[in-house]
């Protein structure tokens, strides 16, 4: 099996290598405009046989940057991009994008065989107000042949002053769209993909579900293979197991939604952490327990190493 490798483009971006393919690229000083929430995401994303299975800057919700952590309501601040929801008026552009600002790397190294990478953010509102410091720690490891994962860790403290609750469009009011956290959106390709849970595949009708897991299976074009790309929500999180937004019909997403109908409040002071772990596999829909199970391994081998939970 290939060791991965790591390259650090200095002050801009960090990108993973299983030999000649790039399985992913971190840019975490992005160049994105205001009205976009400029936050750090994942682009591209690939399997090991190297087909991409992200989608970056989509014409239609062009702050959906191919994996990000984005948040649509922290309090009446916008750290997900464009129109906030408002009830009773739908979207509406507010003077509220916030930026998701890296301050230093703390890590970045290859042990046992994970290719690691952590920093510290700051949460500044558009008005320049600080609302939250960040560690954020991603880590990539080789599964098999066709499978790889990937951990993602946020540990936010809030340095608002005040309570902050986050929330989602579905908290606010709007019934079934209660995004926000890690969120995948996949290449157009993938639209009218099935997405699988622990009881088969199917579409839409599952968004809203709580499972510990969920997967998307896509087909590409020019080559006509299927990706499978799966989440798992660490079983530490808050609201454990989370509800789901995900889409298939109009675009491809994933996203365990952990404010989906219920707010979190993050007192003053207070640090809330979040865990997930993420499996890219050369696959159809019928790996995807397997997968689910190696990814729940991997979130296990990093509890033994770093002695913590989410």
């Amino acid at each position: 099996m290939n060791t991965l490798e790591i390259r650090h483009d200095l002050g801009t971006s960090i990108g993973v290598r299983d030999g000649d393919t790039e399985l992913f690229r971190y840019v975490y000083r992005p160049d994105t405009v205001q009205l976009e929430s400029p936050k750090p995401y994942i682009s591209p994303l690939r399997t090991r046989a190297g087909e991409v299975v992200s989608l970056f800057r989509p014409h239609d919700h062009v702050w959906h940057k191919g994996i990000a952590w984005s948040l649509p309501h922290v309090g009446e601040e916008n750290f997900w991009g464009g129109p906030t929801y408002v009830h009773g008026s739908f979207y509406v552009q507010l003077e509220n994008n916030g930026t998701q600002a890296h301050r230093r790397v703390v890590t970045l190294d290859r042990d046992g065989g994970a290719a690691t990478f952590s920093h510290d953010l700051d949460w500044i509102t558009q008005s320049g107000s600080a609302f939250f410091t960040e560690r954020r720690t991603l880590s990539a490891s080789l599964i098999s042949a066709q499978t790889w994962s990937l951990t993602f860790e946020t540990r936010m403290t809030n340095v608002s002053g005040a309570d902050v609750a986050i929330g989602s469009p579905t908290t606010k009011g709007r019934e079934n769209a209660g995004y926000g956290g890690l969120f995948w959106r996949g290449p157009r390709s993938f639209t009218g993909g099935r997405i699988v849970t622990t009881e088969g595949a199917g579409g839409e009708e599952v968004r809203g579900r709580r499972t510990e897991w969920m997967a998307f299976e896509g087909r590409h074009d020019v080559t006509d293979v299927q990706s499978l790309v799966l989440m798992v929500d660490d079983s530490a999180n808050p609201h454990h197991p989370p509800q789901w937004f995900a889409r298939t019909d109009d675009f491809a997403c994933l996203n365990p939604a952990p404010f989906f109908s219920e707010e979190l409040v993050v007192a003053d002071g207070e640090t809330v952490c979040f865990r997930y772990g993420v499996g890219i596999a050369d696959a159809d829909a019928s790996a995807a327990p397997e997968l689910a199970d190696a990814v729940r391994e991997q979130l296990a081998r990093l509890d033994a190493i770093t002695g913590t939970s989410a």
